[in-house]
């Protein structure tokens, strides 16, 4: 597929994300809940760039200019999906700038699967683990200022350890040594997401949970 095609599907993709928080917005969603659907369905166009072998200097430029738009929407309403204005959390920054990182790293022959798997325990760890907290976080536990719950620090760790087995078992196949270092990195990501001010989780977590993975695989010659 040339270039132009690829982008008319990434366009295609974001447009769909979006259209979609904003009819969850006119429905008056919660706006927690809106932002992490965007969260979800834009990481989520890593599926759609490895299926399609983006061009690593396309994904960094990309993740180098939605990084810029998110700094621009804490002080202009460009993003309402994403942001509300002066919100005290530079997430949306983060997570663009993780995206760019692990692309810049790890977007290259029998490593790609790394950039993945750091982008989705983002993606959907991280998301559902925020969501599980703050809608049916009962146990609660203080770190700072920062008030969490082990429900939604249970989820984040299931979530990530999911997620890096699907991945890891999918792409080099079955082995119990692949499940541990999913269920062990897992445990890390939880510990990462625990200390998430200003939004730095959507920076160590998914740098951290492909990096880990990389280590790992290497010191044990599956790479």
């Amino acid at each position: 597929m040339g270039l132009a095609q690829q982008l008319a599907c990434y366009a295609l993709w974001l447009a769909s994300v979006f259209a979609f928080a904003e009819w969850l917005r006119s429905r008056q969603v919660d706006g927690e809940w809106v932002r992490k659907a965007v969260h979800i369905g834009v990481g989520n166009i890593i599926l759609l760039a490895w299926a399609l072998q983006v061009p690593r200097w396309l994904g960094v430029g990309f993740s180098l200019v939605f990084a810029g738009l998110a700094l621009l929407s804490y002080r202009v309403a460009i993003l309402p999906s994403l942001n509300s204005v002066g919100r005290r959390s530079f997430g949306t920054f983060f997570y663009a700038v993780s995206i760019g990182l692990l692309l810049f790293l790890f977007w290259r022959p029998q490593q790609q699967v790394f950039a993945v798997i750091g982008i989705l325990v983002m993606t959907w760890a991280d998301a559902l683990a925020g969501l599980v907290g703050k809608s049916w976080g009962k146990h609660s536990y203080q770190l700072g200022s920062l008030q969490k719950s082990w429900e939604g620090s249970l989820t984040m760790w299931v979530v990530s350890s999911l997620v890096m087995a699907l991945l890891l078992l999918g792409y080099f196949g079955f082995s119990p040594l692949l499940l541990a270092i999913s269920v062990v990195v897992g445990g890390i990501a939880m510990g990462l997401e625990m200390f998430s001010w200003w939004g730095l989780d959507n920076l160590t977590v998914p740098l951290g949970s492909a990096s880990l993975c990389f280590a790992l695989l290497q010191l044990l010659n599956y790479l």
